[in-house]
């Protein structure tokens, strides 16, 4: 396939334009973790965990407004993913919520708000359930591990093997664009961003390992059953959209109402990345949550 690259893009750190942030390494266990951050290291932490295949820069929208806001806003490259180490296994719920426990402890906290988005929000929900003392709080953005869709996994596990494997300028975009509802949102910056993780040596082969959670077998005994989801304690904030690609309103619905006390909110004309295409309003709302204020 052809990388018709265009010759002008744009940075993602665009949407960093006049916020304080900083960009650096931890080990986390012997893993060394990327991390994004934004505020006051002596204030509230809200750890954000982001989905399969992704990386940091899907909160590029919300550190500006989640450090101004009185928070310690930390999104990682989780486990394989992004410029974090890769090591050679196939990655399962245990082994990303190790490192995110990791990752606490490097940064010198016990507990967090921890906010994910799909593949993030499993591991999310899989903290709360197993590690309930290390989350504080709890936002489930368009969550994986309650649904097993057979099409859902064939395609994402389709679209990022191809695109792991051949990371050209098309391949790469067709991916992204399975998060958005409006595909021109799909910009350059996003793209080239995407592509130089992608376009790492022997990152094909992590995309196999991580991708294993698209495997039934795999997948089933790593699922959140019902009874997991009512033993949750954290206040949690569910948020799902109208357009997701991998799970309806109604089956984020069914999530929310198996937690005890959740709140239940659906973004129109969004897909997967709600804290990206509606930013301002996901931060105001996600704010407002983690503030206590609905």
């Amino acid at each position: 396939m052809s990388d018709n690259r265009p010759t002008n893009f744009s940075s993602v750190w665009a949407d960093l334009k006049g916020v304080s942030f900083r960009q650096h390494f931890i080990d986390a266990g012997g893993v060394q973790t990327r991390c994004i951050e934004s505020g006051d290291p002596s204030k509230p932490l809200v750890l954000a965990l982001h989905g399969v295949g992704g990386h940091a820069e899907a909160y590029s929208r919300n550190f500006g407004p989640h450090g101004d806001a009185g928070f310690w806003f930390v999104a990682i490259d989780m486990l394989g993913h992004g410029w974090t180490d890769k090591p050679p296994i196939d990655y399962q719920m245990k082994d990303y919520a190790d490192h995110v426990l990791a990752v606490l402890k490097t940064l010198g906290r016990d507990r967090a708000m921890i906010s994910g988005e799909s593949l993030g929000g499993w591991v999310a929900t899989y903290l709360a359930v197993h590690k309930p003392a290390a989350v504080e709080k709890l936002v489930l953005n368009t969550a994986g591990g309650w649904t097993a869709h057979p099409h859902v996994m064939e395609r994402l596990k389709t679209l990022s093997n191809e695109a792991a494997s051949d990371p050209s300028w098309e391949r790469i975009k067709t991916r992204l664009e399975f998060l958005m509802c409006d595909k021109s949102m799909v910009s350059d910056d996003l793209i080239e961003t995407r592509r130089a993780i992608y376009a790492q040596p022997g990152f094909a082969d992590t995309m196999k390992r991580i991708m294993c959670l698209q495997e039934m077998e795999i997948r089933r005994p790593n699922m959140i059953t019902a009874d997991q989801y009512w033993s949750i304690k954290a206040p949690t904030l569910v948020v799902w959209t109208s357009h997701d690609p991998t799970a309806t309103p109604e089956e984020g619905r069914q999530i929310a109402d198996m937690i005890p006390g959740a709140k239940f909110v659906v973004k129109n004309r969004c897909a997967h990345w709600p804290q990206f295409e509606d930013a301002e309003q996901f931060n105001r709302l996600h704010i407002d949550f983690l503030r206590g204020k609905n």
